[in-house]
């Protein structure tokens, strides 16, 4: 997963059993076009230390002029954007449902990051959603609210004004 510093914002790839540097490359090419489409431009890439992550995959980042900033060892704080969204993905998404393949992991891990990105406010974003709703607010009527379930009822959203 990809996480924009700035809004919040997750970009996932697909899930596999054993990562290697051919593969985490793949989902960073494909990344870069989808960047492009709103500012800013990739300014720095911070990454772990992991032998997967090597000159391919910073290669990618580099020809989009990004400079590319591996972690120190051991130091989880450098890395605190991506370590407290991880976090939040396992406690409210993977620890309490149980995931039946890789198939099913990667559509529960699609659902709840754009669930993430659209339905669920960000303190830091002062209570806003990475991506922003264009629609004006409709008004509503109380008994007209509808309960939206997610991930079998893990997750409820409420749309419109009720939300």
């Amino acid at each position: 997963m990809f996480i924009e510093r700035g809004g919040r914002r997750i970009h996932l790839s697909a899930s596999t059993v054993q990562p290697d540097a051919v593969w985490v490359t793949q989902p960073a090419r494909n990344l870069t076009p989808d960047l492009e489409d709103h500012p800013p431009a990739i300014g720095f890439l911070i990454r772990e230390r992991d032998t997967q992550f090597g000159g391919p995959f910073d290669e990618v980042f580099r020809s989009e002029g990004a400079m590319v900033i591996p972690t120190p060892i051991r130091a989880p704080n450098a890395n605190a954007y991506a370590e407290r969204v991880i976090e939040t993905v396992r406690a409210e998404c993977l620890d309490p449902t149980l995931s039946l393949g890789r198939r099913h992991l990667d559509r529960m891990l699609r659902t709840y990051v754009e669930h993430a990105k659209r339905g669920r406010p960000h303190r830091a974003l002062a209570r806003a959603t990475p991506v922003a709703n264009d629609e004006a607010p409709i008004a509503v009527r109380p008994r007209d609210v509808r309960r939206q379930d997610l991930l079998g009822g893990l997750i409820y959203e409420y749309p419109g004004l009720a939300a």
